[in-house]
């Protein structure tokens, strides 16, 4: 994998890519076998993170003991999309880290 910026157009056309039902699923396949220990990275990297803890704690604790039921019901649907978004973020660094990963390993057993 090459160490260079890509241009906006460059990543719009992979993520259209993504479209591809065989493609995605070779690499659902991927992380498939290697989800146990991309869950322990990604869980470490959220920790080491800061992304976790105490301030997650009170957001937690503030959108459970809200008064309202409604707002009790907004509050939590948003803590739960934001814990998605940032998981999906990090998760998606894990990735393209394992990818360089993977093709350093390949090119230098080449050599």
């Amino acid at each position: 994998m090459a160490n260079r910026a890509y241009s906006d157009a460059e990543i719009d056309a992979a993520v259209a890519s993504l479209a591809d039902a065989e493609r995605l699923r070779e690499a659902q396949e991927l992380v498939a076998r290697a989800a146990p220990s991309l869950q322990r990275v990604l869980n470490t990297a959220l920790s080491q993170g800061g992304w976790f803890g105490d301030v997650h704690d009170q957001a937690v604790h503030a959108a459970a003991g809200e008064d309202d039921l409604a707002q009790r019901k907004v509050a939590i649907s948003t803590l739960v999309a934001e814990e998605a978004r940032l998981g999906m973020l990090v998760g998606v660094a894990v990735g393209f880290e394992l990818a360089r990963t993977l093709e350093s390993d390949d090119t230098s057993k080449g050599e």
